[in-house]
């Protein structure tokens, strides 16, 4: 009896299991941290491996590509078709740091399978979910008996992720005509959990600044001047509590301009999530949730932008009192962005709202960091039904939808390449991402093989829906 095309892709990849998790195991072991300047040389090994292998894939191109920190890597495998459509996969070879000391039940960089899960810095985020397209790619290829992919498939692996991404906007900037794609799938994500396979469907952005308030020239007696000038930490404790209204809505006028509010399908499939909200306050390490009126928990921390004070500070911090007015204080804030926000109009806003609210006599200066947009797909859009459907082949049950809280750097290929952005990640929540003992699932780590195996025959067989 022949097999069918899923059962082919089934074989190939329990076929080549053993090999794979070795590789993956081989390229585990690099301590590629990025946040350390004496792991440089690591990182420029991982990314050296990667391309390795990528053209050991299969990948006729596969390039180291130097930046102002870490090096990034680009490989390209061109369809026979030439009317397919082109699908650039990003995520990023660097990881966190890690040390035994931490807590981790086994070197980090020494990679364990324990019950099932692989332990490894990196295992989830991000190589594991890199890793999983090589072998996907080529369960592609030997169920569908092709000699090259469905689609234009390019890969961008970044260096830097976990530093900020601080050269990456930079880089597809420079290399945009080789990065073009018609859509762009981010393995660097994950699901609800186990039972629940899931979509992401957008990242909110992120705009931060540090506000510094000075008041008299230098600390003065609070005896002498208190109640008679202006306190800049009186100021900056002033400014913080006109951050929001009564209903937690940020106050500061013009901030909403543009937000994309949740569609009623969109929050109806939020509230078909199986969410344990007393679970979720357990692992925030709180007692009760907070936030803006009339709003679910998930819509928001997925869909509705926040501004948060991230540090406030001033005066005397020693033991005992010191009775003084301080000369300065501060206030660090940071501001979670939806689809339709712009970065450089909440800037605007935000330096207006602190102009206003301040008193005579305190002069302030406000500085901004790089900001990261936000990026959402629409249900609708046919790309993000291929994943869907990938997905839902492979782990033979329905694909539900989320979204990330977090930002990322996938809002830049976004605006720079004008092509949508697809989440597809298999990690999930206990997995550890940051913490000790970082792990993935074997089990979902082959999901992630089957569902780029059945990834780039969907797109090509509907390159006209997504053109």
């Amino acid at each position: 009896m022949s097999e069918t095309p899923d059962s082919a892709v089934r074989t190939y990849i329990d076929s080549h299991r053993a090999a794979f998790l070795d590789d993956l195991a081989e390229w585990l072991r690099i301590p590629s941290v990025s946040a350390q300047p004496e792991r440089a040389a690591d990182v420029r090994r991982s990314a050296d491996w990667l391309a390795a292998k990528l053209r050991e894939t299969g990948f006729p191109t596969a390039e180291v590509w130097p930046t102002a920190g870490a090096p990034a890597v680009f490989a390209e495998w061109p369809s026979d078709d030439p009317q397919a459509p082109t699908v650039l996969v990003y995520g990023h070879h660097d990881v966190q740091p890690a040390a035994r000391e931490d807590g981790w039940d086994s070197d980090p960089f020494e990679p364990v399978i324990r019950d099932g899960s692989l332990y490894a810095r990196g295992a989830a985020d991000d190589k594991g979910q890199v890793f999983f397209h090589t072998l996907g790619v080529r369960a592609h290829l030997a169920a569908t008996g092709r000699t090259a992919p469905a689609v234009h498939l390019k890969l961008l692996i970044e260096g830097e992720e976990e530093s900020g991404s601080p050269n990456f906007r930079t880089l597809v900037e420079r290399h945009a005509d080789r990065l073009a794609a018609d859509a762009v799938i981010v393995s660097d994500t994950g699901m609800w959990s186990a039972d629940t396979p899931t979509v992401c469907t957008g990242m909110r952005g992120l705009a931060e600044c540090e506000i510094t308030l000075y008041g008299p020239e230098q600390d003065i007696h609070s005896g002498s001047f208190g109640g008679a000038v202006p306190n800049p930490a009186t100021a900056a404790a002033r400014l913080v509590a006109a951050l929001h209204d009564e209903h937690a809505r940020v106050a500061i006028p013009g901030f909403y301009d543009g937000v994309v509010d949740l569609t009623d399908r969109e929050r109806e499939l939020f509230a078909e999530l199986p969410f344990d909200e007393e679970q979720w306050l357990r692992a925030a390490r709180s007692t009760a949730t907070y936030g803006e009126a009339g709003h679910t928990t998930l819509e928001r921390i997925w869909a509705r932008p926040t501004a948060e004070v991230n540090g406030i500070g001033g005066g005397y911090q020693g033991p005992g009192s010191k009775t003084i007015i301080p000369s300065s204080a501060m206030v660090k804030l940071s501001f979670r962005l939806v689809a339709g926000q712009d970065p450089d109009h909440v800037e605007k806003v935000v330096r207006a709202w602190a102009a206003d609210a301040l008193p005579a006599g305190i002069r302030h200066e406000i500085t901004f960091g790089s900001a990261t947009r936000p990026c959402l797909t629409p249900l609708d859009h046919p790309a993000l039904q291929s994943v869907v459907r990938a997905m839902g082949r492979a782990f033979q049950q329905p694909v539900r939808f989320t979204r990330e809280g977090g930002s990322g750097p996938a809002a830049d290929l976004q605006e720079v390449l004008g092509a949508p952005v697809l989440f597809l990640g298999i990690s999930i929540p206990s997995d550890g991402w940051h913490a000790p003992n970082e792990k993935v699932e074997l089990d979902l780590l082959l999901k992630g093989v089957e569902t780029a195996a059945y990834l780039w025959d969907d797109l090509g067989e509907n390159r006209r829906d997504t053109d």
